[in-house]
């Protein structure tokens, strides 16, 4: 992933970029999908939710199989994913207060996750064989805008 996949005025925007986070793509995406234009202090305390298992994060595609969660529907607890996109978020609310922004006064405009590398790994199997075991990664663009009241 080269840069960020969309031009801002930097005036009234602050982003930042989690580069290589050894997470879920699959749940980095549903997560992303489910914080998608909100505000950043509510964003952040319902990231929290998710990594103390009280908030589930609604599953949109290959859903099937995962159980329902009240309120929700098909819905897991991804914490790892969580708690790696709040890095990132957190990273982009830091650069707008240095950037002198009103930091609580901003809403997320994006949020993508995209794949980064995959590191090549393999696993023993039985009579001297052995099965690829791949540890993919995922690069999470966080771009922030102020809202105008």
């Amino acid at each position: 992933m080269p840069g960020y996949t969309q031009d801002t005025n930097p005036d009234t925007t602050a982003r930042a970029i989690g580069k290589e986070a050894p997470i879920s793509p699959k749940f980095t995406r549903e997560i992303c999908q489910m914080l998608r234009g909100k505000n950043v202090g509510v964003a952040i305390t319902m990231l929290e939710e998710i990594e103390a298992l009280k908030r589930p994060v609604p599953i949109r595609r290959y859903n099937f199989g995962v159980a329902h969660k009240r309120g929700v529907g098909p819905g897991r607890f991804p914490q790892k994913a969580a708690k790696a996109v709040r890095q990132a978020l957190e990273s982009a609310k830091a650069n707008a207060e240095y950037k002198g922004l009103d930091a609580d006064n901003m809403r997320i405009r994006v949020i993508a996750a995209h794949l980064g590398r995959t590191t090549p790994g393999q696993m023993p199997r039985a009579y001297g064989r052995s099965t690829q075991w791949n540890q993919q990664t995922v690069n999470i663009e966080v771009i922030l805008e102020e809202v105008e009241e």
